[in-house]
Formats: C-alpha cells, structure tokens, sequence
C-alpha cells in the first residue's frame, strides 16, 4: 500500500514538474520582446511617451498662441477707442464751403467735391 501511494506522489510531483515545464514555456513566449505581448506592451510604451511629448508642445504652442491672440485683441481693442474719437471729433470740424449736409445724411460722412 505504501508503494501504491509512493508511486502516486511520485507520479504527482512529476504531473506538476512537466505543468510548470509548460507553463515556463507559454510565459516566455507571452513576454519575449519581439513577438509576444511584451513587445506589444513596450510598443506602446513608446507610443504613449511620443503622444506625451507632442501633447506638451500642443499646450506650450496653444498657450502661445493664446497668449498672442489676447495681446493683438487689446491692440485692436485701442484702435477702435482711437478711431471713435476721431469719428466724434469729427463733428467739431466746421463744414466745407459752408453747405449744409442733404437731409437724412449722417453729418459725419459728408461727401466733398474735389476741386
């Protein structure tokens, strides 16, 4: 009874032995660099580190650009101040010749002869 019993231990241990034979195998294949997922895994990697850099140049260049935009809107914004001041001084410069505007005209838009 105890050969039967140390020929199952025997036959046991060695089931498992060739199991983590096999399993070795299948894991080395699964994590080898050039086929395996590993290498789909290092991939990857790599294209996450590219798209990492390229997203912070996008921030640092729309930051850039943000930072342009909002200097030429305050230059536009002083333009237009400087414009509506000289359209209402307009309205102190006496008339050309002494001719009254056209009715319904806009007193600032006044069409002069060229002499």
């Amino acid at each position: 009874m105890e050969m039967i019993a140390d020929i199952l231990l025997v036959a046991g241990a060695l089931g498992a032995g060739f199991y983590c034979f096999i399993l070795a195998r299948r894991l080395t294949r699964f994590t080898d660099l050039e086929n395996g997922v590993g290498g789909a895994v290092a991939v990857l990697s790599a294209q996450v580190d590219d798209l990492t850099k390229t997203l912070h140049a996008a921030q640092a260049t729309a930051g850039d650009s943000s930072k342009s935009l909002q200097d030429l809107t305050g230059r536009a914004e002083d333009v237009a101040r400087r414009l509506e001041l000289l359209v209402a001084s307009m309205h102190d410069l006496p008339q050309a010749n002494g001719a009254a505007p056209a009715e319904g005209a806009d007193p600032v838009f006044v069409r002069h002869s060229r002499n």
